[in-house]
């Protein structure tokens, strides 16, 4: 099969399923993960697909969104070493907010034994991690609960945050970057995303650097209001003085 047939294949499927990946791809073609990746390259710059983690969505599908399985498992070592790095940042017998996020899951799953803080989370998995932890005081945002990220959404979610105000949030993004800001695929899980960031004193976001320049349906904040961005070493030193530059964020590449 001559590449432009199996690019043309490779966007059918794309369409038909939503999303495509890598290895998969080179299992269905017979031929390397590496010409996979030339493929999606070609078909990303003619306005196709757009090229994601580990795979391609087709263009204008700015709601796509992975599901909590699939992204435990996606960039699990960077999303660790982002987790290690947050620690640094954790306040002093404070109060943080953890936003709904597989990386912030992490950083719960991380936080010391002998840590003394007070937590507020509307995500269920992080709550789970977090209930019989001997130094933290949990307190679980209710609401709606969405099946795809297992946390809580609506207005009970917006009327708990706005009560409260913390030293800082650990914030997610499905996507981010100075010309968007942060995005996700769902209204609902921004609402909530604003309000959490609205409730804090300082803005700590953790991703990992293959949402660097994704845009999803939903914005929810700009980098601008980001104090300290956690990512990992795949964003160029390039990306990281331009965020710096356009939004005043500080960077840290774990």
């Amino acid at each position: 099969m001559y590449a432009p047939e199996r690019q043309q294949e490779i966007l059918r499927l794309a369409r038909d399923g939503g999303r495509v990946d890598v290895v998969s791809l080179a299992e269905e073609f017979q031929v390397t993960a590496e010409t996979i990746r030339r493929d999606l390259k070609a078909l990303d710059r003619a306005g196709l697909l757009r090229r994601v983690h580990g795979g391609a969505i087709p263009a204008g599908r700015l709601d796509f969104e992975p599901d909590l399985a699939e992204r435990e498992t996606t960039a699990a070592d960077e999303k660790d070493r982002i987790a290690k790095a947050a620690l640094a940042e954790l306040p002093e017998e404070g109060t943080m907010i953890l936003d709904a996020g597989t990386t912030v899951a992490r950083l719960a799953g991380a936080l010391p034994l002998e840590a003394s803080l007070t937590v507020v989370t509307h995500s269920l998995p992080i709550a789970a991690r977090l209930a019989d932890h001997p130094g933290v005081q949990l307190h679980l945002i209710g609401g709606r609960v969405r099946h795809r990220t297992r946390a809580a959404v609506d207005a009970w979610a917006l009327r708990a945050y706005g009560e409260i105000r913390a030293d800082v949030v650990f914030l997610a993004a499905n996507g981010f970057s100075a010309e968007h800001g942060l995005t996700t695929p769902d209204l609902a899980e921004a609402a909530v995303k604003r309000a959490a960031l609205a409730a804090a004193r300082r803005v700590v976001l953790l991703a990992d650097s293959a949402k660097h320049g994704q845009e999803h349906f939903a914005r929810f904040g700009g980098l601008d209001e980001v104090d300290l961005l956690i990512t990992d070493s795949g964003l160029s030193p390039e990306d990281a003085t331009a965020i710096e530059r356009v939004g005043g964020t500080e960077v840290v590449r774990a």
